[in-house]
């Protein structure tokens, strides 16, 4: 009897989720984050979930891998995103919000691989009764510790009810928010996404949350908004504050040049977001600390790739995180698990959202971690009537692309895209 688990079809499900109104330095947030569920179904009659963009490029991508890969081996990792590279020849595609930057032809075959390869990851592990994170190495880490992210934010989306969270616009509001998580959520770190107001402002806001939280390591990320001399005088007046300063000035350049002079580490998911740009980060030593991704650095297996090439070069390892559910988080949290070397608390953009797609009960925040799942797979199930719902609200709410900068421009139509503003 083969020992093979074909693959017979993938499902792929865009779906949108209500999302606040936060502030960045490209904009703002629509009132809908727009996600793909994807579903790998085999011959065995077991099937694997995975999560990913859901931008028309992306999606129209993702189903020409999915089409080209039927008739595989689960197991057959490497082959596939070869025959995914195949398949796409060349297609490749922009971010579209910026905070990315541009997607070469290369991470373009690992952003669409990666929720592939997730659900496979799935698949094998309920075959093989063993968790996710067993797959990848095994965990050394019972529980994931997370960071809160903070925002400044209006109180809900023009014309619409204030959320929940309300504003926070001023440090106060920076403070408010911050306490509010940490009581629900237990976090013990924090980042504030910057870059929205002027950086005297927002040094501001961490000295306040230094004065607050006087123990949890605090981080800052203005998203590129700042000039090099700005990101230095920033740096300089927060010595002793940061834990690192992510991506304070755009490009690897302008990185390296601010790296000399900042006395605490620089961070990124922005000028290093593939593999061809290590190198040459290295070789300028312009970055510090790796802010991995496997939703766009190829899945859990490159990620472990990557986690090895920052091992080996000395480089920090943190964990980006994009607007995302339960599946995201999953996977996530067995790779943060299985990750020797990621060390930092994560990024997750979980306190935001209200809506998922997975069955309540396996993914919980206690003293700002989340305990690894041990189940078979990713040890989550997909609600269905979950994700039909979020369905239909995708197909209701008109968004097919995120674009912060457009939606503030309908909202301001004065207002410029710049980088850096300040």
């Amino acid at each position: 009897m083969s020992d093979a688990i074909l693959i017979t079809g993938i499902d792929i499900t865009p779906i949108a989720f209500k999302d606040p109104a936060l502030l960045n330095a490209v904009g703002v947030h629509e009132p809908y984050a727009l996600r793909a569920i994807v579903e790998v179904h085999t011959d065995q009659g077991l099937a694997g979930l995975g999560e990913t963009y859901a931008d028309e490029g992306h999606l129209r991508r993702l189903r020409t891998a999915a089409d080209a890969v039927v008739g595989m081996d689960v197991h057959a990792l490497g082959a596939m995103r070869h025959r995914i590279s195949q398949a796409l020849g060349g297609d490749s595609g922009s971010d579209g919000h910026g905070l990315t930057g541009m997607i070469t032809t290369s991470s373009t075959v690992d952003r669409i691989f990666s929720p592939i390869e997730v659900a496979c990851l799935d698949i094998q592990g309920h075959a093989a009764g063993r968790p996710v994170s067993d797959l990848l190495g095994g965990a050394v880490r019972e529980q994931v510790p997370f960071s809160a992210y903070l925002f400044y934010k209006w109180a809900g989306h023009p014309g619409a009810e204030p959320d929940d969270w309300g504003p926070a616009l001023d440090t106060d509001g920076i403070v408010a928010q911050a306490r509010r998580m940490i009581t629900e959520y237990g976090f013990t770190a924090i980042k504030l996404k910057g870059g929205v107001l002027p950086p005297e402002q927002e040094i501001e806001a961490v000295l306040a949350l230094r004065e607050a939280f006087p123990t949890l390591p605090l981080r800052l990320d203005p998203n590129a908004a700042w000039t090099v001399e700005t990101s230095v005088k920033v740096a300089r007046a927060l010595d002793g504050v940061l834990e690192y300063l992510e991506d304070p000035t755009p490009g690897q350049e302008g990185m390296a040049r601010v790296a000399r002079e900042a006395p605490m580490p620089l961070a990124t998911n922005m000028c290093v977001v593939a593999f061809d740009e290590l190198p040459s980060a290295v070789n300028q030593d312009a970055v510090q600390v790796v802010l991995s991704d496997h939703h766009y650095w190829g899945g859990l297996h490159r990620s472990g790739l990557l986690a090895g090439l920052c091992d080996t070069f000395g480089l920090g390892l943190s964990m980006h995180s994009n607007s995302h559910l339960g599946i995201s988080l999953a996977a996530m949290t067995h790779l943060a698990a299985a990750t020797p070397n990621l060390t930092y608390a994560c990024d997750t953009h979980w306190p935001w959202k209200t809506e998922d797609v997975v069955q309540p009960g396996t993914l919980a925040f206690t003293d700002g971690a989340v305990r690894v799942p041990r189940g078979p797979g990713l040890g989550v199930r997909l609600d269905r009537d979950a994700l039909a719902r979020l369905h239909e609200q995708y197909r209701a709410c008109g968004l097919r692309n995120r674009d912060d900068t457009g939606y503030m421009r309908r909202i301001d139509p004065s207002y410029e895209k710049k980088s850096p503003r300040w």
